[in-house]
């Protein structure tokens, strides 16, 4: 009987396949990790904050170097301006305060005379020296080996009854005499101040006072108004500290010929303004002013 009861089998080809076991995991084991959104965000926040900060430093960096370049043209702009008042001649308002400090002014009172260099010429050197006077004293004296040069002895001589500048010293000749012992080369200098020339600016000087000119004529040199002729181009004759800018020395050489007694004679000249001392200062009056005039037989 139990033979002829239906058994419960499988259909061939309708097994249903076993469960997979699950992946056994450890009491310790750790689980999977899960990102929560806000670490990621957080992060994010971070990273745009650090930028920020660097963009920041960037811009003080580039802020404080246009800071110092600025506080260095504004201070080359006031060295600028105070070359510009020093050598313009409006300073000629200003007074001697009283710290004794030399009055500064567009022209002066006149301290000493131009000794006739023109009459020293063809003279022996005790003769020019006589003839000079103003306590004409010799200071050097040495002789001149060069080839071609008709000066064989170089004589200084200073003028020491003549009132001293505070800056540049004495007047002073200089005598060139030959191989006969004759004078035929007389040259001369003083401070600007000391002939009555005051903070002229070197242009002004130049152009429109004539100091050469006056100078020359005052030695006995009959030279017109306008012979001395300064270059178009100031840094020519201008010497700058090495900022570029800062006005450190003026410095101009000028000749011609004259005719004296019916001969022909060469003159030359040089003008220096020396302004080291008043850029170190700041005191106008510490410009240094000298003029330098010659004569050749």
């Amino acid at each position: 009987m139990e033979s002829l009861e239906p058994r419960d089998e499988p259909v061939l080809g309708d097994e249903v396949p076993a469960a997979m076991p699950s992946q056994p995991r450890g009491r310790h084991g750790k689980p999977d990790p899960v990102e929560h959104p806000h670490l990621k965000k957080s992060r994010r926040v971070r990273r745009v904050l650090v930028i920020i900060v660097a963009l920041l430093v960037v811009l003080a960096c580039a802020l404080g170097y246009f800071a110092f370049q600025l506080w260095n043209e504004s201070s080359r702009a006031m060295v600028q301006q105070t070359q510009a008042q020093q050598q313009s001649t409006d300073v000629g308002n200003l007074s001697q305060d009283n710290s004794g400090k030399d009055a500064v002014s567009a022209t002066t009172a006149k301290k000493t005379e131009v000794p006739n260099l023109v009459g020293v010429l063809g003279q022996t050197q005790d003769a020019a020296i006589t003839a000079l006077a103003h306590g004409a004293t010799v200071t050097s004296s040495k002789d001149v080996n060069e080839e071609g040069n008709s000066v064989k002895k170089s004589v200084t001589v200073a003028l020491t009854a003549e009132p001293a500048d505070s800056r540049s010293g004495t007047p002073t000749v200089y005598l060139g005499l030959d191989a006969d012992g004759k004078v035929i080369q007389a040259g001369y200098s003083a401070a600007t101040a000391s002939l009555g020339y005051g903070s002229l600016s070197f242009a002004d000087a130049v152009k429109n006072e004539h100091i050469v000119e006056k100078t020359l004529r005052e030695a006995g040199v009959n030279v017109t108004d306008g012979s001395a002729k300064l270059p178009t181009d100031k840094t020519s004759y201008s010497t700058y500290a090495s900022d570029g800018t800062t006005l450190v020395k003026e410095n101009c050489s000028f000749n011609g010929t004259v005719d004296i007694n019916g001969a022909a004679h060469t003159w030359s000249s040089v003008l220096m303004y020396d302004y080291s001392t008043a850029n170190a200062s700041g005191n106008l009056a510490d410009t240094v002013r000298i003029i330098y005039i010659y004569i050749n037989a």
